[in-house]
């Protein structure tokens, strides 16, 4: 009879009202700021975590451009490439060999 007797009052909310009630009241509000600052921690983690999985998207994308211009380049550097570019200018690559220039120096 007695627990079903404690029971009831911590149901009608006796404890809040009673003698030592500022202590309960205390306590009440330590408890719900710390269940706030609780949330809102976790709340901060998943925005990070989601940014993270962001970011780790965008590098995925930017090392596959990178990969890409890359090969790009390789493929503009061939001399075939270069040599179909400078036709439309009117530049074509020379028949005769280069000739190595010799200059003696004379020492007075």
């Amino acid at each position: 009879m007695e627990m079903k007797k404690g029971l009831l009052d911590i149901l009608k909310g006796k404890f809040l009202i009673s003698g030592d009630a500022p202590k309960n009241w205390l306590f009440i509000i330590f408890a719900s700021f710390l269940a706030t600052v609780m949330i809102a921690s976790s709340h901060s983690a998943d925005r990070k975590v989601h940014h993270i999985a962001a970011l780790n998207e965008e590098v995925k994308e930017l090392r596959s451009e990178f990969v890409d211009m890359r090969g790009d380049v390789q493929r503009l550097k061939l001399e075939s490439q270069i040599v179909q570019v400078v036709e439309t200018e009117g530049l074509y690559p020379s028949e005769t060999p280069p000739k190595k220039i010799k200059v003696k120096s004379t020492e007075e």
